[in-house]
């Protein structure tokens, strides 16, 4: 069965700015990460190589990576659980998802929290 929520960091210029957008099949929510924490569950990183590498190469930035979830819960002032694994993501550093220092493309996480603007997966 697909993952029934995509999730990214909004960069598109305009009042979603800087926010995680929260893509559903009917419709998209916006969420400011300095308000609102997220707790997703059946988590898979996802991202086009393709477009990442062009980015990497020195192209203008286009939405290129998501993470594909189960589910996904708001939180506010949350304390992380043990932490497995700090996420990135910037294609202009690396043209795949890193966790910790490995390629994390395609890898699957069962709770990913973010923190601010920074995602870690959790135990």
């Amino acid at each position: 069965m697909p993952k029934k929520i995509k999730v990214r960091f909004n960069l598109g210029r305009g009042e979603n700015y800087m926010k995680w957008k929260l893509q559903f099949e009917t419709h998209s929510e916006y969420y400011s990460p300095e308000e609102y924490n997220l707790a997703m569950f059946g988590c898979t990183l996802r991202n086009s190589k393709k477009t990442a590498q062009k980015i990497h190469s020195g192209a203008h930035k286009t939405v290129c990576a998501w993470i594909l979830c189960d589910q996904v819960f708001l939180t506010q002032n949350i304390q992380l659980p043990e932490v497995e694994a700090e996420l990135k993501y910037n294609p202009r550093f690396k043209p795949n998802w890193v966790a910790g220092d490995a390629d994390a493309d395609n890898t699957s996480f069962d709770k990913v929290y973010s923190q601010g603007r920074k995602l870690f997966a959790v135990k």
